[in-house]
This record gives structure tokens, sequence and C-alpha cells, in this order.
């Protein structure tokens, strides 16, 4: 039967709610604050020209600083920089193939100089990541986080938490805390569509696709920047990148001996150990760095408890021409289950409820990298690297289960006389036992200032076994300790080269990019007889993308790009369908346009994009040939949007920063399966146009820092989310309420006889005690009496918490 749902309109009026809202309306004077600020503030400024010393080329990219104010040239060689200081001050100008220049300005009377730097050798641990980045002023939408930022929020939180300032990201928690299982959605997009890598190497399990940072607790200690892409984004290697990317780089050398110690606690019993040493240069060229990590937090929600251990190792040895470079780095965790969230009835009476009571209902997983870089630095034109890199991961959950069928576990039927026991209580284990290898490649030619190449990419293998034991059974039957009930295998081969050229032109900056990407899957699925047995999937995707930059001028750009790329589905979309019913790879049309504006007392950007898809995989409620509601591929959707961000130094101690995201997130055409009470059929519904599941129609971010002294600083960080579809109906009955959530973080810097500097860092969150979800999911089906009955779970966060860290460097 088939019934024709009233269209939604094209742009949702949630929307028009937002704009009519008191938070839009202070989002929209800022905004108009900035703007005016772009024509009225003026400075004295100074006009520095670098060029090298033999060629008299201009360098592009070289650091200047003068006291405070700090830029970089431009691809003529140029950099305005304002004096904002009483002089004299000290110019320093670096960059990584040049001698550190200085000089003392004493006055602007010259309102321009000219500085030649001379060349020298040398490379750093940037080129490991240099080829999958987006350079600056790329025709491309990213962020770029610098260590700094990062150390401010870091207090045990998931790397998603210390990221939430970023345009159209939001992040979520199980526990609700942001310590254990977090998650992140940028532009709408999951996990599963963000490609992350560190240092090059991809991090995504080429399985699910999902990137799970809890088994990465506090690496964030040993992050020295980190990139993050929206859209499509450069040619990467790994999963590929249907939302975002995250390229994360480790710490990079210490020229001298360090030690740090990081502890941190607060609410829900939250406790944070962290030492940090290392060795800096011994003889001018061999360094050893070592993290180790201690995290537990009972978490937010009831028994939603999180023991996370890690530790972190590398060793270098670093000279002028070359670099080798060991990384080890391990995570460890052990967390309650709570990922079945809360049922909607009880939200206002039991917001911390956690279905799960079974003592040891607990996630278990193990997972330690190991990398090794070696990087090649020819001449000033040509530079080389590539990794060798070995994943090992090994875990299960435990679950008690209730009158589970005999049968379902490959055991017999227990006969007592006349009574046959067919049914069971039990606990059992799922196991993902992996090996991930192989190794990335890249070379980098750079010519002249006009024209720089890169070729590079990856070849890597997976292999992973999935299979279950019972640990305990009321009865046992033919049970022995150590069978397994199942067990399936994977492999997944994935290689990929891609080939990027930039290339100046006047004020024009022209980017290429193309890749070739070609996977292997083969895994067990089912057949036509509905049988377990091997399949193999084959694809080769072709991704080209181009883009453009116009330079007005040292400052400010123009640019626009275009990029297309393709991708496959998950384990589940092959493993539950069998030939017949297999879906296809998803395949998205990228554009993204833009105006940016950078100077040191205020930055401001906006981007418009479309993210257009062929055959995007959601879940629709339709049942495949193996009874499995898998992802199914709908036509035509699409995700359009404007993202702003801005940055204003108000006056000396008081800067602020500013995003806000508009999207329209839809699907056309949509076909929406229901099923009916007793499971006999299924009730299809039509929508000419409607949203896409968890992609909210506004995300903004703002935060006013207020610097008191030189040692005392005062941050008041806010974020708000609009409504959020919990499926893709546009229904508000299955929905998430929008929410502002805004949090106070204070830091304080002094030193100590024999301490280099001591931070004590104290976050407040939430300090207004909103009640808010910020994830969720939905099912049901059509009653008796032919009334749709749905069952909404949510994920709430934590109400006010702090967390209360002191840093000491030596």
């Amino acid at each position: 039967m088939v019934k024709l749902k009233k269209a939604v309109a094209p742009f949702s009026t949630s929307w028009f709610n937002f704009y009519n809202s008191t938070m839009f309306n202070k989002f929209l004077l800022s905004i108009t604050l900035i703007m005016w600020s772009l024509f009225a503030y003026a400075q004295t400024s100074i006009t520095v020209t670098v060029k090298d010393y033999d060629s008299k080329d201009p360098i592009q990219g070289a650091s200047v600083r003068l006291g405070t104010s700090a830029t970089k040239t431009n691809d003529q060689g140029v950099a305005q920089i304002e004096v904002n200081e009483n002089l004299p001050k000290q110019l320093v100008i670096d960059h990584l193939s040049y001698r550190r220049y200085r000089e003392e300005i004493r006055s602007v009377s010259n309102e321009s100089i000219t500085i030649y730097l001379q060349p020298q050798i040398i490379i750093a641990d940037e080129v490991f990541v240099t080829g999958i980045r987006a350079q600056e002023n790329a025709a491309t939408t990213f962020t770029n986080l610098s260590k700094k930022d990062l150390e401010n929020k870091n207090l045990g939180q998931d790397i998603p938490y210390l990221l939430t300032q970023t345009p159209s990201l939001v992040a979520f928690s199980d526990a609700g805390a942001g310590v254990g299982y977090t998650g992140i959605r940028i532009r709408g997009s999951d996990n599963t569509r963000i490609n992350v890598t560190i240092d090059g190497i991809p991090l995504n399990n080429p399985e699910s696709m999902g990137s799970f940072f809890v088994n990465l607790p506090d690496f964030a200690s040993s992050v020295e920047n980190i990139q993050i892409q929206r859209g499509i984004g450069t040619s990467t290697n790994g999963a590929g990148a249907f939302g975002a990317s995250l390229n994360i780089q480790s710490d990079k050398v210490q020229e001298n001996p360090y030690a740090e110690l990081n502890n941190s606690f607060g609410s829900f019993k939250t406790l944070k150990n962290t030492l940090k040493v290392g060795t800096g240069l011994i003889e001018g060229k061999y360094a050893f760095n070592a993290r180790l990590s201690q995290i537990k937090s009972d978490g937010y929600m009831d028994r939603a408890f999180s023991d996370l251990k890690s530790f972190y190792v590398d060793g270098g040895i670093y000279t002028p021409k070359n670099i080798l470079k060991a990384t080890v780095f391990s995570g460890k965790e052990r967390t309650y289950q709570a990922w079945n969230g809360v049922p909607e009835e009880l939200l206002q009476s039991n917001r911390t409820f956690n279905e799960f009571e079974y003592d040891d209902q607990t996630d278990n997983y193990t997972q330690t990298h190991h990398y090794l870089h070696y990087s090649h630095f020819l001449n000033s034109r040509w530079t080389f690297n590539t990794a060798l890199h070995y994943t090992k991961g090994a875990g299960y959950y435990n679950e008690y289960k209730s009158d589970q069928k005999l049968e379902d576990y490959l055991l017999a039927p227990i006969i007592i006389g006349d009574s046959t026991i067919s049914h069971t209580d039990l606990v059992r284990k799922r196991w993902l036992d992996n090996h991930f290898y192989g190794l990335t490649y890249g070379a980098q030619f750079t010519p002249n200032n006009q024209l720089n190449i890169h070729l590079g990419g990856a070849y890597n293998e997976y292999i992973g076994d999935h299979f279950g034991e019972i640990t305990w059974a009321n009865y046992a039957s033919n049970h022995k300790l150590g069978d397994h009930y199942y067990f399936n295998d994977a492999k997944k081969t994935d290689f990929n080269i891609y080939g990027k050229i930039n290339y100046q032109v006047g004020k024009f900056l022209l980017n290429a990019d193309l890749q070739y990407r070609n996977i292997y899957y083969r895994f067990e699925g089912y057949d036509r007889n509905l049988e377990l047995t091997d399949q193999v999937a084959r694809h080769d995707f072709f991704n080209p993308k181009a883009g453009v930059t116009y330079f007005l001028n040292p400052n400010s750009n123009f640019y626009a790009s275009y990029a297309y790329a393709s991708k496959e589905p998950i384990r589940n979309d092959y493993t539950e369908s069998t030939q017949a019913s297999r879906p296809v790879p998803e395949k998205m049309h990228n554009l993204e346009g833009g105006y940016r504006l950078s100077s040191q007392a205020f930055a401001f950007g906006i981007n418009g994009y479309a993210m257009l898809y062929k055959d995007q995989l959601i879940l629709t409620g339709q049942i495949n040939d193996v009874g499995a509601y898998t992802r199914m591929n709908v036509r035509d959707s699409y995700r359009i949007g404007v993202e702003l961000d801005a940055r204003w130094k108000i006056a000396k101690n008081l800067d602020w920063n500013a995003s806000v995201a508009l999207s329209d997130n839809k699907i056309k055409n949509f076909t929406e399966y229901i099923d009916l009470y007793d499971y006999s059929d299924q009730e299809e519904l039509f929508y000419k146009s409607t949203h896409i599941a968890l992609s909210p129609a506004l995300v903004a971010s703002n935060s006013f820092s207020y610097q008191l002294s030189e040692q005392f600083s005062l941050d008041l960080i806010s974020k708000a989310v609009s409504r959020q579809f919990l499926d893709n109906t546009s229904s508000k009955q299955r929905s998430i309420d929008g929410f502002d959530v805004h949090d106070i973080n204070v830091n304080y810097s002094f030193s100590l006889p024999g301490i280099k500097a001591v931070t004590a860092n104290l976050l407040v969150a939430n300090i207004f005690n909103k009640k808010y979800e910020s994830n969720g999911y939905t099912f049901g089906y059509i009653n008796e009496t032919g009334e749709r009955e749905s069952f909404n779970y949510y994920f709430p966060q934590a109400t006010t918490n702090f967390l209360l860290g002191l840093n000491l460097k030596f």
C-alpha cells in the first residue's frame, strides 16, 4: 500500500524560527560588528618583502613577527604587518628552508623594507603531512588548530570535544561528558564519512569506516596540530572523505629537553594523569619523546564508567637531509556500555537512565600503532618521504542476554524426561581481532615559487576476524569454553595514487588534484540461499578536483573549487545482503566558493558549498532479500549551505571568535518503509522532499577571550545547534530539540623556582545547567488501528560540570 505524504518545503521553517530567536539576533549583531570593523579599523603598518639571497626570488610562506604581531608572506614574498605596540621591537623572519633573520625596528619612517634570507638545508616533521593537507590559500575549505588551541581545552575529554568551536561540527558523548565513546558530525556527515589520518597514516577502520577516539585516550596530548577540511577536500589516504577529513600531526621534534606533568580532576570522578618527557636534540640529530596517560570517569549516565590507558613513544634521527622517525602509540579502553540511550518517556524523570544492569556489560579493546617514517631532502626543489605502518587491534564487548534460543548459538536442545529446554540466559563476548598494515609514499617538487607538485599515495591491507563465544549460560548444553558460535573473517586492500599541482599565475593560484583508488574486499556474507558464504567486491574510483584562488591583495582572496568522489559501502551494507541486493557506491559532486580576509587585528571568511549526492546510502526501513534492515541507495540528495567564521581583536586584551553555519540538507523523492504491527507487510510513505536525518540547519559557535593580565585569561564559550531529525521524514515528533550551551574556561600561568611554567586551567561546562541531547535514534511500526507508533531514544549530555587541571613544565 502506498500513501502520499505532503512534501516538505525546500527550506525548513526551523530556519525562520531561528531567525526570529534571540540567539540569532545576537549572532547577527556580532557579524555586523565584524563587517564594520573591516572598514573602521586602521593602524600603522610596515610592508616587508622577503627574497632569496642567491636567486632574488620572492619567498612565500615566511613567518614575519614584530613584537606580538605576526603574519606570513604571500606568493609575491610580501607581508603587511601592523605596528600595534610602542617601538623599538624586534623583527623576526623564519622559513623552514632559510636561516632566521632578526632586526630591531626603531621607527616606521620607511613603510616598506626588503629582506634577503640565507638558504639552509633542514627538514622537519611537517613533511609527513604536507602531501595530504590543503596548503595556505588553497581553493578549499579548511580550519587549522594549533597545539596551543588544543592545550587550553585538553583536560581529558576526547578529541571531538576539543574541536567543537570549528564550523559545522557537532560532537556527542554516549556517557554524556566527553569521556569514553564520543562521536562527531561535520556538515551532518557522521564519522563513517570523515577521513582521519595521523601523520598521513589512515585511522578509519577499513570495514566500518569509523574512527574511534576512545581507542586513543589522551592522544591530544601528543598532537602538534590538526587540519579540518570540510567537504571532499584534497586527496588523502584511507577512507573516502564524504563530509570532511581530519589530518592530525603528532608532536614535532623539540630542540631542548623537557618534562611535563598534567593532572586534572572534576565532576563524575573524572581523573586524568599525563606524564611527558623528551630528550631534545642529542648531538644535534637524535631525539626521543614519551608519554604515559590514564583517564578515569564514572560518566554522567548511570554506570557509564570509563577506564582508559595509553602511551606514546617516538625516536628519530634528524640530519640536514634526512629524517628517520619511529613511533609507537597504544590505547586500552574499558567502558561500561551506554550506547542504547534513554527512552523519550524517561528524559524528564530519569535522564541518566541506563538499561544495562549486568556488572560486566563492558566494551574492551586495545589498539597499538607502529609507524616508521623516512624523509629525504634531496635539494631545495625535491623532497621524498615514505612510511611503513602496522596497527594491531583486539577486543570484545560483553553482554548479558536473556531467554536466548539454544539453536541460535549452535547448541542442542536439552531433553529431561518429557521436557525440552530450548532457551537459556547467557553471557556472550563478541570479538574483533584485526591487523592493518601498509605503506604511504610521496614526493614534492618545487622548481620555483610559482609551481609546486605533489605525487603520493598509499597501499594498505586489512585482515579482520569477527567471532563470538559464550562465557556463561544457565543451560550450556553441548557448549565448551572457547567454542565459537559464529566466526567470519574479512580481507580488504586499498591502493591509491594522487597527483597535485599548485601553480601561481599573476594574481591567480590554480590547483589541480587527481586521485585513483582501487579497493578489493573479500568477506563472508549471504548468498541467494540465505547461507553465509564468501563474497568479493571490487571498486575502481577516479576522484578529480580543481580550484582557483584570486588574490585581491596580500591579505584577502576569493576562491572556488570543484571536487568529485566515490565511496564504497560499509561492512554491514555488504555482509547483510546478497549479490542481488548489495548497494552500489555513493558518489558526490562538491562545489565550494568563498572569500577570506586575514590580518593581525581581524580575520573573516565566508564559504558557500553544495554537496550533491548520487546514490547516497541511508536507512529507509526497507527489508532486503535476507530480511535485514540495511541502508539503501537514494538517487538524489544534497547539502547546500553557507559558513561564516571570524576572529576580531576588539581590544588589546579582548579577542572574539565566532562561526555560523546555515544549511539545507534534503533527499528528493524519498520512500519510507514501515513495518505493520504483525510484520506481515510494510507500508510505504512517499516524500517529495525531506530532511536528511541528524543534519541540523544551523550550527554556531562563539567565544570571548579576555586577558586580564599576562598570566590570567578568561574565556566564555558558546555553542548552538538547531533541531535534528532522527529519521528522514522531517517529523518533529521524531527529532532532537535545538540547544545552546555555554562554558567558562579560566587559565592562570606562573613560574616557580625549578619549574619552567605552571598553568592552572578550570573548565566549567554548561554553566546554565541546560538539559539537552545531541544525538539519538528512532524506530517504530504501524499498530492495529493504523496509527504510527514511534520509540525515540536519546543521549542526554551532562548538566553543569567542571574539570580542573594543573600543568607543570620543566
